[in-house]
């Protein structure tokens, strides 16, 4: 474990990666999934309250900014309409079934239970945006997501104890992060012949 207080350089971390992303999406560089980020807003503040009913500690800091940050980013790519990614089914496919994750999770009594399902509501909600780091990731910034893992592990090094509700959130996104950050660098997806077809980008 190390001093709590590094969540400080966490949340700095997290902050950092979200201005170069909203940089990006203000240019035109960058074109984000609304229904990614849009959902990963709510499931991040819906976290840190939850973390703040169990006393998870100052950890939930970092939590906070995972909800804060996308939600910056949704409202940020109503200024650029040339730079928004179009929704298309698989798209809604993943919202509307991240959502009733959600759902669930507000309405089921079996905390473990709960939990689960709305990490795997997170889960779901990051397929959008992993398609589109496959097939396109000329329209992602890989920045965010890899000073995203740096910002999950400083935060589980942070943790006194290694608790299910302290560790799972963040170490999932963690993974998420990693694996999107990845694909966006290394371009597997296309260098597998994946290809981005110019109709499937356009402005709302």
């Amino acid at each position: 474990m190390i001093d709590p207080r590094f969540i400080y350089l966490a949340a700095l971390v997290s902050f950092a990666g979200t201005y170069g992303y909203i940089r990006d999406t203000v240019r035109g560089v960058t074109s984000p999934n609304r229904v990614t980020w849009g959902l990963w807003a709510i499931e991040g503040l819906l976290a840190f309250v939850v973390e703040i009913q169990q006393h998870v500690g100052l950890a939930s800091l970092t939590t906070l900014m995972l909800g804060l940050m996308p939600m910056v980013i949704v409202v940020v790519s109503f200024k650029n309409p040339h730079s928004v990614w179009k929704i298309g089914r698989f798209d809604l496919f993943c919202g509307v079934i991240s959502l009733s994750g959600l759902i669930f999770w507000g309405l089921v009594n079996a905390p473990t239970v709960a939990l689960i399902s709305f990490i795997a509501a997170d889960q779901i909600a990051a397929l959008p945006t992993v398609r589109k780091a496959w097939i396109a990731p000329a329209t992602e910034s890989s920045r965010v997501f890899f000073l995203g893992v740096v910002n999950c592990a400083i935060t589980l090094m942070t943790l006194k104890h290694f608790t299910t509700a302290g560790v799972l959130f963040p170490g999932c996104i963690l993974v998420t992060d990693l694996v999107i950050g990845l694909l966006v660098v290394t371009r597997l997806g296309q260098r597998l012949g994946g290809t981005a077809s110019q109709s499937l980008r356009s402005a709302t």
